[in-house]
């Protein structure tokens, strides 16, 4: 009985061997090989350069807001100089807050300014979003595309209001009427 485990039988060898086995370059063994050859000695081989992902594709955000998200509604505002808004903004807020009966553990309010690359899937992946306010934050930005402010967006999911940043909002009388009107009219 030949104790060798060397199996040389082309039949055998294609029950092992499924895919196609390419030979590159020439086969060498140590035997072969002339004894003063090192691996310096042998040529270099380049290897190809991989792509960078797109910047972006596989960015995490380690995003810091205010408030606990327990009914999991982001409100984004944009404002580079304040935390929030100018006073007569965060009071505008705070008035369409409690008039939809939304206390601070509720949400969670989001300053887009310190985030501006983030996108919706980012946001959302964070947040586990069921409803998006934004101000200040337009549609694109987020990477969904055009959408009408003032006006109710669901996205699978999600609902959606987009509006003018707090501070001009607060200027904007009928703005701020068609806001309120698709305001009182969730079911959050």
């Amino acid at each position: 009985m030949n104790s060798s485990q060397l199996i040389t039988n082309a039949e055998a060898l294609r029950l092992f061997f499924t895919d196609d086995v390419y030979l590159a370059g020439e086969l060498t063994t140590m035997e072969n090989q002339a004894p003063e050859a090192t691996i310096a000695d042998k040529p270099k081989m380049e290897v190809p350069k991989l792509e960078e992902p797109a910047p972006g594709d596989k960015e995490v955000f380690d995003f810091k807001y205010l408030g606990k998200n327990e009914k999991k509604i982001l409100i984004l505002v944009n404002d580079a100089k304040h935390p929030v808004s100018t006073p007569q903004g965060t009071e505008l807020l705070r008035k369409l807050v409690l008039s939809i009966n939304l206390k601070n553990a509720d949400f969670a309010l989001l300053n887009y300014s310190a985030y501006a690359t983030a996108k919706f899937e980012h946001l959302n992946a964070f947040f586990s979003c069921r409803f998006l306010l934004s101000f200040g934050v337009s549609s694109n930005e987020l990477g969904l595309g055009e959408h009408l402010l003032h006006q109710l967006h669901p996205l699978q999911n999600i609902q959606m209001i987009f509006t003018h940043n707090l501070h001009a909002l607060d200027a904007d009388i009928n703005a701020k009427k068609t806001l309120w009107g698709t305001l009182k009219n969730l079911n959050i």
